[in-house]
């Protein structure tokens, strides 16, 4: 009798536990605080349709990727936003528990902004310039040294003359990767840094990346709010971030130029601006069709309403693809086309 119950306990116990995974009928998105407030716009959009508003949490790329990366099935994210390409360490990650097929979708791009005070007076770095003043180790006379500069103009007398301060994202941040690509491992090139560490047997590219940790760099989170309100606060400080916080903040702060040429929505779209990049998110298909709505939000996401030059999108400082790029997109969409992983 007693084994009876045990078996009808543990087979009501794995229906019970079934039912709870497959109970969602809501969209659940993770990953880059770039992509968040486009897609926040579109999902409140999508939830007026008559489909559930989707769920979005700010993770940062990496800590999406990894979520979303975390197996088939219902407890796991069905689109991770990501404010870079994703990795191949993130591919045999999500191979590894089971996720193949995955469809990616660009819906823009994006320039970082170097930004401070409003109250601040203008500057202009090149990328070698930010790299000397953030690096943990910079060359000097063929040698690979601890950073010594504490003021702009230690590092050249144009630059401004006060304390070196940087909010910097967090490792896991797709905005991290994408400054460390553009401008960290740019300006260790140019100023000798790169070979040095190549000749010392280390890995270069990530050598490069590695920030100071005296205090003259500053790991701020992935809240970007957080840090513009930062940066108005003292007018010596600079952060990076995307555009659309630059957009959305400026009674509040500015853009440092970079090489001469500041951020604008041309000079993104063409990548005549230097620290340009574009912005995308990742699908799981094989929550298409067990997740109600999927299929519909990535067509709303993607809609020249949405995404177009006139789009929605762009009056939040989404700087739209080119005609013939987003019509791609709207086809790989249709077809639920996926990544070729081999």
């Amino acid at each position: 009798m007693n084994f009876i119950k045990i078996i009808i306990f543990t087979f009501i116990t794995f229906i019970f536990s079934i039912s709870f995974s497959l109970a969602r009928d809501t969209i659940k998105i993770v990953g880059s605080s770039t992509v968040y407030p486009y897609a926040t716009v579109v999902a409140e959009r999508f939830g007026k349709t008559g489909f559930n508003t989707p769920v979005i949490e700010s993770t940062g790329t990496g800590g999406g990727m990894k979520l979303f990366c975390g197996g088939v099935g219902t407890n796991f994210p069905d689109i991770t936003n990501a404010s870079r390409p994703i990795k191949e360490k993130e591919i045999k990650l999500c191979s590894d528990n089971g996720v193949n097929d995955i469809i990616e979708i660009v819906i823009g791009n994006d320039g970082l902004s170097f930004a401070h005070s409003l109250d601040a007076n203008d500057a202009d770095f090149t990328q070698e310039e930010l790299y000397l003043a953030i690096a943990s180790h910079i060359p000097q006379n063929g040698k690979l040294i601890e950073n010594p500069f504490q003021k702009w103009s230690d590092i050249d007398s144009s630059l401004p003359n006060h304390k070196i301060e940087v909010l910097v994202a967090p490792p896991t941040s797709g905005t991290r990767d994408a400054w460390n690509s553009l401008i960290m491992v740019k300006g260790c090139k140019s100023s000798g840094g790169y070979e040095l560490w190549e000749n010392a047997g280390e890995k270069a590219k990530k050598k490069c990346a590695v920030v100071r940790e005296d205090g003259r760099v500053i790991e701020a989170g992935e809240n970007d709010t957080l840090i513009v309100q930062k940066l108005s606060e003292d007018p010596e400080r600079f952060g990076y971030f995307g555009y659309s916080y630059l957009l959305a903040n400026e009674d509040k702060i500015k853009s440092a130029s970079i090489t001469g040429i500041q951020p604008t929505l041309a000079g993104i779209q063409d990548y005549s601006y230097p620290i340009a990049r574009p912005l995308q998110f990742y699908v799981k298909k094989a929550h298409v069709g067990v997740v109600p709505g999927i299929e519909e939000f990535l067509e709303a996401f993607t809609s020249p309403d949405a995404m177009g030059e006139d789009g929605y999108l762009t009056d939040i400082g989404l700087v739209a693809l080119s005609d013939g790029d987003a019509s791609d997109i709207r086809s790989r969409v249709a077809n639920l086309e996926t990544l070729d992983l081999d």
